[in-house]
C-alpha cells in the first residue's frame, strides 16, 4: 500500500473516529458543528466521494506517469509480472466469443483484444476495483470507449459503447456498471472490444479471462517479457513458448530477402505463415518470423 493511501486511510479514520466519540458526549454541539447535508450523509458514500476528490492512483508504483492522452503507450516491462485476479467481476455476463487476440492474416492487421457478442443496453462492468483513465470516442476506431487503470496493475478497455456510465479520473469497484453495449465506431454489429494492457502492452485477455465459463484462470497471472503464452482449456493451464516475432512487409521485398533479414529460412516462413512457393505478399503485411 502506497504512501498516499495510508495517509488517506489514517486521516479518514481519525475523522470518524473523533466524530463518533463526540457524538456520544455531546450530540448538541456536534450538530451546531455541521451542516445538515452532512450531518446526513451515510459514512460510506462520503469516503466514496473523498476518494474520488483525491489524488490516489492505482498501481502508482509500476507506473510513471497518469496521462488520459493514449491507450497504448512506451515503457520498460519488467522480465516478469504477478497480477492478482482476485476479486474480479467478468465485463459482460455473455459468453460468445466473435473475434479473437492475435494477427488476422486475411485483414493484414493485429486485432489487439477479443470481441464478445452483447446487444445494445448490455450493462458493461469494471472487471477490477481502479480508476477511470480515459473515456472518448473513435469514430473509426473504438467509438465510445473506457480505459481503466486497476490496482493489480494491468488496465482494460472497453470499446464499442452505445453509452458511457463513468467519467475521467473516476473511481470505480469491480462489478460497477460502467457503459452499455453498442455498434459505435469501426464495428460490424453490437458488441464488446475488451482489451487488457501492461504498461501500454496488449496481453491476451483469455490469459486471465475464461468467457466461456464466466471465471478468470486462476488467482493470479504471471507476465514473462519475451515469451509467448496461450491458455489451454483442456487442461486449465497456460502453455509458454517463445515470442511471436512478426515482419512488416516493405515495397520491393521478397520473402527470401525477408528471411535474411530476420535470419530464418524461407522453409520457416512458409511454416509459420501457411504460405507456399506461390503465395504473393504484399507491402504492409506483417509475416511471422518466430
Amino acid at each position: 500500500m502506497n504512501t498516499k493511501i495510508k495517509t488517506f486511510i489514517i486521516t479518514a479514520g481519525l475523522f470518524f473516529g473523533t466524530a463518533s466519540a463526540v457524538f456520544s458526549q455531546d450530540r448538541p454541539a456536534v450538530q451546531s458543528l455541521c451542516d445538515k447535508p452532512m450531518e446526513m450523509m451515510d459514512s460510506i458514500p462520503l469516503m466514496d466521494m473523498l476518494l474520488n476528490e483525491s489524488d490516489i492512483l492505482p498501481a502508482e508504483d509500476l507506473y510513471d506517469n497518469w496521462s488520459n492522452d493514449r491507450v497504448r503507450f512506451n515503457a520498460v516491462l519488467p522480465d516478469s509480472f504477478r497480477v492478482d485476479l482476485r476479486g474480479f467481476t467478468m465485463p459482460t455476463t455473455n459468453t460468445k466469443i466473435t473475434d479473437v487476440f492475435g494477427y488476422r492474416p486475411r485483414r493484414r492487421r493485429t486485432h489487439n483484444g477479443i470481441d464478445v457478442k452483447v446487444q445494445k443496453g448490455d450493462t458493461i462492468y469494471a472487471a477490477f476495483d481502479g480508476k477511470v483513465r480515459i473515456t472518448s470516442y473513435q469514430r473509426r476506431g473504438y467509438g465510445h470507449y473506457i480505459v481503466i487503470r486497476h490496482n493489480n496493475g494491468i488496465e482494460t478497455v472497453y470499446a464499442h459503447l452505445s453509452k458511457k456510465l463513468v467519467v475521467q479520473d473516476q473511481v470505480v469497484k469491480s462489478g460497477q456498471p460502467i457503459g452499455l453495449g453498442g455498434n459505435t465506431g469501426r464495428s460490424t454489429g453490437s458488441h464488446l472490444h475488451f482489451e487488457t494492457l501492461l504498461m501500454g502492452k496488449n496481453i491476451n485477455p483469455e490469459l486471465m479471462f475464461d468467457f466461456t465459463s464466466q471465471r478468470v484462470t486462476g488467482d493470479f497471472y504471471t507476465y514473462r517479457k519475451g515469451v509467448y503464452q496461450e491458455y489451454d482449456k483442456k487442461t486449465g493451464k497456460i502453455v509458454e513458448s517463445a515470442e511471436k516475432l512478426y515482419h512488416k512487409v516493405r515495397r520491393g521485398e521478397t520473402l527470401s530477402v525477408i528471411a535474411r533479414k530476420c535470419g530464418v529460412s524461407v522453409n520457416t516462413l512458409y511454416k509459420l505463415n501457411k504460405m507456399n512457393s506461390r503465395t504473393v505478399i504484399r507491402p504492409g503485411q506483417m509475416i511471422r518470423y518466430r
